[in-house]
C-alpha cells in the first residue's frame, strides 16, 4: 500500500481570512458558485446527544468521522476504486457545534496526482430554529487508491476545473502537495537554526510534571470500526486519538479543554479488524493560553510487533464562562525525549503563527512586506506562489488594449487594480523560464529595472533580490535625472522570487514575486522603499517550441504610476517593454542553458540560509 509523506497544510489567503472571520456571509459566499464537479459529495447530520460531550457540544472525534467518510466517498467516486486516507492537513476549528444543530459537509476532489488525490472539505453549521449558517472549518485530505488485484497501481484520471474557485484549488493543490512533502524537513531546519533559550519551567514550583499528563489506552478493532475494505476506518482512529488527547489536556488544566487546532494526521500504515490500537498522549508544552498535546497510535496483533500507524499534534484551550482562554499552568518536560518534544512544540507554534500572519494578512494593509527569516520562509514562499496562481486563475479579466498580439488585461477588485500582459513568444517554455527566473537578466530588457542585485539564495527555488527603479513623472515617463533635479528619490524594492517547474503536463512554469523586509537591508533616505504585493510570470508551453508568457502585477501605489497611462490608453509602453522581453528571449533562445535556473545562480552565490 502506498502512503504519502508527512502532511502540512498550505492555505490560501482567502481560506484563512474566512476562518478568522467566521460568519453567515461566508456560507452565502460559497453558494454563489454552483459547481458541476462530479466528485462532489454532500453530507448533512443533525447533532444528537450521543454525538456530544457533557457540555452538549459536538465531539470533534465524531466530526472527524463524518469528515473522513464524506471525503473518502468523494475520492472513490473519482477513482472508481477503493481508497484509503493517507493524511489530513491542518484543521482549525473556529466555533463549536451544539446538540440540535445541523452539520453540513461538502467534499470534492481538487486535483489528482497519479495514484493520490487531494480532497477539499468544507464544514458548515446550520441552526434550524434561527435560520443561521456559518463556517466551522476547512480541511484538505490526501487519499490514495488501493492496488488492483494484480498488484498494479491505479492511475487516476485528471480533474477538470469548471469554476474559478475550482481552478484556484486545482492550481494551488500542487503547492500544498509540495509543502506536505517537505514538512519534516521544515521542522528539522527550524530546530537546527533556532537557539532555544533554557526554559525557566524547571525552576517554577507549581510547574506540572509532563509525566502526570500521560495517557495510554488500548482499543480493539471490531467490525463496526472497519470500513468496506475491512481496514480500520481512518475517522475512527482519529476519533480515538482526539479522545486520549483530551484526557491528557484535562490532566494539566483540571478542566474540560476545547480543541482548537489539529496540526496534522499522517497515516503511516493500515490496521485491520482484530488489531489492538495502542494510543499514547502527553502534553508536550504549555503556553500562556494554549497547550500542545502529542498523540501516537500503534497497532499490533497478538504477540506481533507494534506498528506505528498515525501521529498528530493538537492544540487545546480552556475557556472561562465568558469564552476567554484561561491562563494555563506551566509544564515541566521529561528529560531527553520530553525536552525534544518540548522544543518541537515551540517550533510548531512558531510555524502556526508565521503561517497565520503571512497568509491571512490583508494585502491592502501597510506595510505589506512580511519579514523574511528561516522560521517563515517556507510559508512565505508558499503564499508567494499561491497568490500568483490565485490571481492567474481569475476569470474576469478585461482586455484593455492590444497591439501586434500583445494583450493588456485589467482586473479591478474592491481596493486593488491588477493587470496582465500576455503574448506568445517563439522560445521553448523551459528556456524562457531559465532566462526570466534570474531577475538580474531583466535589466537587459526592462527599463524599469535600473539595477538588480542578488542578495542571497534561501532555498532550492527561492531567492532574494534588491531592485532599484527610476522615478516616474506624472506622465508615466521614467527620468531619473529630472526626478533628482526636482528633489525626487529613486525607488528600491526587496523582492522574494519563488519559481516552480510544472507539477504535471499542462501546468505552467511559475516565477512569483513579492516584497519582503530584511533587517540587513532596511529602508534608507537615499531610496524610497516600494512594495510589491503580488507579481510574476507564468510560462506555458503551447507547442512547436512556442510559449505563452503572461506577466501579472497587483498594482500597489508604488507600481501603479508605471502602468496607469497604459491602462488609460494614453501610452503603449507595455507593448514596447514586452517586445524588448520577447527580443531578449529570442536572441538567447539557442544559447546553452542549465536545466535548472538555479544552477547559474549557484556559481555566483553560495546556497545559504538567512
Amino acid at each position: 500500500m502506498d502512503f504519502q509523506a508527512s502532511e502540512m497544510s498550505g492555505r490560501t489567503q482567502a481560506d484563512l481570512t474566512k476562518e478568522e472571520g467566521v460568519g453567515e456571509e461566508e456560507e452565502e459566499e460559497d453558494e454563489e458558485e454552483e459547481t458541476v464537479n462530479s466528485t462532489e459529495v454532500k453530507m448533512s447530520q443533525i447533532v444528537m446527544p450521543c454525538h456530544s460531550n457533557h457540555r452538549q457540544e459536538l465531539s470533534v472525534g465524531q466530526l472527524l468521522k463524518w469528515i473522513d467518510c464524506t471525503a473518502c466517498l468523494s475520492a472513490e467516486r473519482h477513482a472508481g476504486y477503493p481508497c484509503v486516507t493517507a493524511s489530513m492537513d491542518d484543521i482549525h476549528f473556529g466555533r463549536t457545534i451544539r446538540v440540535g444543530q445541523v452539520v453540513n459537509i461538502k467534499a470534492k476532489v481538487n486535483r489528482a496526482f497519479n495514484s493520490s488525490m487531494e480532497v477539499g472539505i468544507v464544514v458548515s453549521c446550520e441552526d434550524l430554529f434561527s435560520d443561521r449558517r456559518w463556517r466551522v472549518c476547512r480541511a484538505y485530505a490526501t487519499f490514495v487508491t488501493q492496488r488492483t488485484k494484480t498488484g498494479n497501481k491505479v492511475l487516476l484520471k485528471p480533474i477538470t476545473a469548471h469554476t474559478q474557485q475550482e481552478q484556484v484549488e486545482y492550481s494551488v493543490a500542487a503547492e500544498r502537495r509540495r509543502m506536505r512533502m517537505i514538512h519534516d524537513d521544515i521542522i528539522k531546519d527550524l530546530l537546527s537554526a533556532t537557539s532555544f533559550q533554557q526554559s525557566d519551567s524547571l525552576a517554577v514550583d507549581n510547574a506540572v510534571a509532563a509525566e502526570r499528563t500521560k495517557v495510554e489506552s488500548v482499543e480493539l478493532v471490531l467490525p463496526p470500526h472497519a470500513n468496506h475494505q475491512v481496514n480500520t476506518f481512518g475517522g475512527q482512529i482519529m476519533a480515538w486519538m482526539v479522545n486520549v488527547a483530551t484526557i491528557a489536556a484535562s490532566r494539566l488544566c483540571q478542566a474540560m479543554p476545547t480543541l482548537r487546532t489539529i496540526d496534522m494526521f499522517t497515516f503511516r500504515g493500515p490496521s485491520q479488524v482484530g488489531d489492538r490500537i495502542l494510543l499514547r498522549a502527553i502534553v508536550n508544552n504549555a503556553f500562556k493560553n494554549s497547550m500542545e498535546v502529542g498523540v501516537r497510535a500503534e497497532a499490533y496483533a497478538g504477540e506481533g510487533p507494534n506498528r506505528h500507524i498515525n501521529s498528530a499534534f493538537m492544540t487545546f484551550e480552556v475557556l472561562d464562562e465568558c469564552g476567554t482562554p484561561r491562563t494555563l499552568p506551566r509544564i515541566r518536560p521529561e528529560p531527553l525525549e520530553g525536552r525534544r518534544r518540548y522544543e518541537e512544540a515551540i517550533a510548531r507554534k512558531k510555524i502556526r503563527l508565521d503561517r497565520k500572519y503571512i497568509i491571512s494578512c490583508k494585502q491592502t494593509e501597510v506595510p505589506r512586506s512580511v519579514p523574511c527569516d528561516p522560521r517563515n520562509q517556507v510559508y512565505l514562499s508558499y503564499n508567494n506562489v499561491s497568490a500568483l496562481k490565485t490571481l492567474a486563475a481569475r476569470n474576469n479579466w478585461l482586455l484593455s488594449s492590444e497591439k501586434d498580439k500583445v494583450h493588456l488585461y485589467t482586473l479591478e477588485q474592491k481596493s486593488t487594480l491588477c493587470f496582465r500582459v500576455e503574448a506568445e513568444v517563439d522560445v521553448p517554455a523551459h528556456r524562457a523560464f531559465c532566462l526570466l527566473a534570474e531577475l538580474r537578466n531583466r535589466t537587459n530588457w526592462d527599463k524599469h529595472y535600473k539595477d538588480c542585485e542578488l542578495i542571497r539564495r534561501i532555498g532550492d527555488d527561492d531567492f532574494l533580490y534588491r531592485v532599484v527603479a527610476p522615478s516616474v513623472d506624472h506622465g508615466g515617463n521614467t527620468s531619473p535625472v529630472s526626478a533628482n533635479q526636482r528633489g525626487g528619490i529613486l525607488q528600491d524594492f526587496i523582492l522574494l522570487a519563488s519559481r516552480r517547474k510544472p507539477c504535471c503536463k499542462g501546468d505552467p512554469y511559475i516565477i512569483a514575486l513579492r516584497s519582503v523586509s530584511l533587517p540587513t537591508h532596511p529602508p534608507t533616505e537615499e531610496y524610497n522603499r516600494g512594495e510589491v504585493m503580488c507579481a510574476g510570470f507564468t510560462i506555458l508551453e503551447t507547442g512547436n517550441n512556442m510559449s505563452l508568457i503572461s506577466y501579472y502585477n497587483q498594482a500597489s501605489p508604488e507600481v501603479l504610476p508605471y502602468i496607469s497611462t497604459d491602462i488609460a490608453g494614453l501610452s503603449s509602453s507595455f507593448y514596447h517593454t514586452f517586445c524588448s522581453c520577447s527580443q531578449y528571449l529570442v536572441k538567447n533562445r539557442e544559447e546553452p542553458a542549465p536545466d535548472d535556473a538555479t544552477d547559474s545562480l549557484a556559481s555566483s552565490v553560495q546556497a545559504t540560509h538567512l
